[in-house]
């Protein structure tokens, strides 16, 4: 056969598939960093209440660790936030009248160790914001796993995002990608857009596995279930948790204010909430004694968790950045999954402790300098944690977790505050670099007794590469 006709042969073979996927776009981003970090308590330190010699006395039973030393891209024992790198495919369908068809595809990668075998290559492929919907003059909808509108409303504001220095990852912002949601963008209207997103969930029950176990009844010979994990067949509301965002984006200017709530049958499962009347808080399950002080309220919640957050920025105004994102949270998940103790030096003297903080207030300012290919930047921020308590133990661990301590005003209440300098260039559109240096400090690594929290600090030299 003559070369030429070889060479369009070939050519052609080449053309038709991506002729036929002319309206799919592959893209993704590589964000790979060297870390070197100096963690206390890197592995919490284990304590027990005992009775001593008629004293109630917190007691270490096995020692904290710490760890200083390099990793890549927060692998291992390396804090803070991962770096977000990730491989997409997406596109759209026009089906007239001005209205077209639109999907995404996008897996979360990581090119570094993140179990702690360096040797395994094992670790794994994730999904990151994957749906199908329709879009038009009127906005956009879709289905499927996507950020809450309360998670893009801040998006812009963290000249951090992505690194060691993440907001997330050392103020403790809680951005959700959440799976089930229907959602819906408006088009901007002179800057302005709203968001909302719904998530019926279908009894899913957030961070337990599904596991049902059966047994059969000696009288009936009939078989029973004696327990559900992982499900609650009460979580059957189309917006068992919902997510909302008004956002103003117009030039150099930006604001947002967003409001999430998360339903509390996501954090019970179907045996807890079928038997929470049962629960010791209801009516003790047995006597307790010095050796067995605590029991756990059947993990039940009771309240839907709840975060209000504004955002403004500066952005790019003359080469300057400057933002704020604030929030505050409500009813935080765990906080009424309470501890009940039993003084051993007393059995008719009992008190209750929540399970960690309940409230939780959170803020962060940054501002940056870009001049050239190159950007100078600085974060602060500071988060408060609070609960009530009824007055019990001076220190208290909850379902084998970390210490808290209990002050003289009945109340557990910690800061964690924080703080980083970065430097960025930018090779290309593309393609840049960064380093920076953060440190985020636990107050309760101050509190009069061994710690129980974990500080760190970080220095970290990273490159991406978006395509």
């Amino acid at each position: 056969m003559n070369r030429k006709l070889i060479s369009l042969a070939v050519a052609a073979a080449l053309v038709a598939p991506a002729a036929a996927m002319a309206d799919a776009v592959l893209y993704g981003k590589l964000n790979v960093s060297l870390d070197y970090a100096d963690v206390r308590n890197v592995v919490l330190p284990e304590y027990e209440v005992r009775n001593v010699d008629g004293v109630l006395r917190l007691v270490e039973t096995a020692p904290g660790e710490d760890y200083e030393g390099w990793g890549m891209s927060s692998s291992g024992y390396i804090p803070g936030e991962g770096r977000a790198s990730r491989l997409g495919v997406k596109g759209s369908e026009d089906l007239g009248g001005g209205l077209k068809a639109i999907y995404q595809i996008e897996l979360g990668i990581n090119p570094n160790d993140t179990n702690n075998n360096v040797l395994s290559n094992s670790d794994s492929i994730t999904y990151r914001n994957t749906f199908v919907g329709l879009a038009g003059g009127w906005g956009t909808a879709l289905m499927g796993r996507h950020d809450t509108p309360l998670k893009i409303s801040t998006g812009k504001l963290d000249l951090f995002a992505d690194t060691m220095a993440d907001m997330n990852g050392t103020v403790g912002f809680r951005d959700l990608r959440a799976d089930n949601v229907v959602a819906y963008i408006s088009p901007s209207f002179s800057g302005f857009t709203f968001a909302g997103a719904i998530v019926p969930s279908g009894g899913a029950t957030g961070g337990v596995n599904p596991s049902v176990s059966y047994t059969i009844d000696p009288i009936t010979g009939r078989l029973v279930t004696t327990n559900e994990t992982g499900l609650n067949l009460e979580e059957d509301s189309i917006a068992g948790a919902y997510s909302l965002a008004g956002i103003y984006s117009n030039g150099p200017f930006y604001a947002s204010v967003a409001y999430e709530s998360l339903g509390n049958e996501h954090f019970n499962t179907q045996d807890v909430s079928l038997n929470f009347s049962n629960c010791p808080y209801e009516t003790p399950a047995q006597p307790r004694n010095a050796t067995t002080p605590y029991f756990s309220r059947c993990n039940y919640t009771d309240s839907d968790a709840t975060a209000w957050r504004v955002g403004l920025g500066l952005l790019d105004w003359n080469g300057f950045s400057l933002t704020g994102v604030y929030e505050s949270r409500d009813n935080e998940p765990g906080s009424d999954r309470y501890v009940a103790f039993t003084d051993p030096t007393n059995s008719t003297r009992n008190y209750v402790i929540p399970g960690g903080a309940s409230e939780a207030e959170l803020w962060t300012v940054q501002a940056g300098y870009r001049f050239g290919n190159a950007m100078i930047k600085a974060m602060y921020g500071q988060a408060q944690y609070e609960a009530d308590y009824q007055l019990g133990a001076t220190y208290v661990s909850v379902n084998g977790g970390p210490q808290f301590a209990v002050n003289t005003e009945n109340s557990l209440k910690y800061d964690i505050e924080t703080w980083a300098v970065g430097f960025d260039y930018n090779f290309s559109k593309r393609t840049s670099a960064y380093v920076l240096y953060t440190e985020v400090m636990d107050d309760r690594t101050d509190l009069p007794a061994p710690s129980t929290a974990s500080d760190w600090s970080g220095f970290s030299l990273g490159m991406m590469h978006s395509f």
